[in-house]
């Protein structure tokens, strides 16, 4: 699973440029799956087992997409002005290193500030991609980029850009592999457009239909020296999402999830994330309405070019995930 997750998170897929990453996904889940489509605008969606008298159809949402940037303006001297696809933090992006999604490799530089304690906007910033003028810069307004930066381990933590969410598509990936027997009809859908507003869950969702809804994403932590103050923690378990900005997920889904992690002795933790949502939003508010919650992978930096995981966080959102799917499920 680990090559699994240095080839997933290597892989550029902005928001709206998920193709690479789309191929990589098809090529390793071709041969587990009942059927498999692409919808209109890109997702990935996979459909394995058939719906019993006890069983319900249910949507597993992982998104394919990372934050990344797109060029606005090269100028004279071959500097490209840029600016945000997704949650770019500007406090991490000074001397960062990026690559366009035509191999290009360039480097983030600040114009002159007046104060080195303060962060600029990405409106004072620039991509060094080694031109010396505009005629020699072989980028183009509109081209995009993600981060560069490589997985490193550290012991169980395992460090690298695009954590979110390439950590839990290799969880789908692996649960529609290990996935034997289920009751449910179940539809593991890797969606794009997450980062810039769950576009693609959304059109996703209304396709499918759902019964039950869960989405799979990272969540922040509550366990760095004056970090914010969150009751989750690498290590300690996969997070059960009670609430984030964007939703609160179904009491009854998180009784389900509380329950089955119980049962099966895998550790977890509950989560109440202040700021930030995920694919599970557009899932609870696809037609008339669906229960849907979140299995979240503690992940510390969110939003940096370093997003750090615990692998048997990991392992064990695994475990509970094919716990999750496959008994019959009652929602009281």
């Amino acid at each position: 699973m680990k090559s699994l997750i240095n080839k997933l998170t290597q892989t550029p897929g902005p928001p709206g440029y998920e193709g690479q990453i789309r191929q990589i996904v098809l090529a390793e889940i071709k041969d587990y799956a009942d059927e498999i489509r692409v919808d209109n605008l890109g997702n990935l969606i996979a459909r394995k087992g058939s719906k019993s008298d006890k069983g319900k159809r249910i949507m597993l949402a992982a998104h394919m997409d990372e934050i990344g940037v797109i060029a606005t303006h090269i100028d004279e001297d071959g500097f490209i002005r840029f600016t945000n696809i997704g949650g770019v933090f500007p406090r991490y992006a000074p001397g960062g290193r990026v690559r366009f999604l035509d191999g290009t490799p360039g480097v983030i530089g600040t114009e002159k500030i007046e104060s080195s304690y303060k962060v600029p906007p990405l409106s004072k910033m620039y991509i060094d991609v080694g031109a010396s003028s505009q005629k020699d810069c072989h980028i183009n307004v509109g081209d995009v980029a993600v981060f560069e930066r490589p997985l490193t381990e550290m012991g169980d933590r395992m460090v690298s850009k695009a954590m979110d969410d390439r950590i839990s598509v290799a969880i789908l990936i692996e649960a529609l592999k290990k996935l034997k027997q289920t009751p449910h009809e179940i539809y593991f859908v890797f969606s794009v457009q997450e980062e810039v507003g769950v576009r693609g869950a959304t059109t996703a969702a209304f396709g499918v239909d759902p019964e039950i809804g869960l989405a799979i994403d990272v969540t922040r932590t509550g366990d760095t020296p004056k970090g914010i103050t969150m009751e989750v923690s690498l290590g300690s378990g996969p997070a059960i999402k009670v609430k984030d900005s964007g939703m609160i997920s179904d009491p009854r889904v998180v009784d389900w999830m509380v329950k089955t992690a119980q049962k099966a002795k895998i550790p977890y933790q509950l989560e109440v994330l202040e700021r930030g949502g995920t694919d599970a939003r557009a899932i609870q508010l696809t037609r008339s309405g669906v229960p849907a919650g979140c299995l979240s992978i503690p992940c510390r930096y969110v939003h940096s070019p370093s997003e750090m995981v615990d692998f048997t966080d990991v392992e064990n959102a695994l475990n509970l995930l094919l716990a999750l799917l496959k008994d019959p499920i009652v929602l009281l």
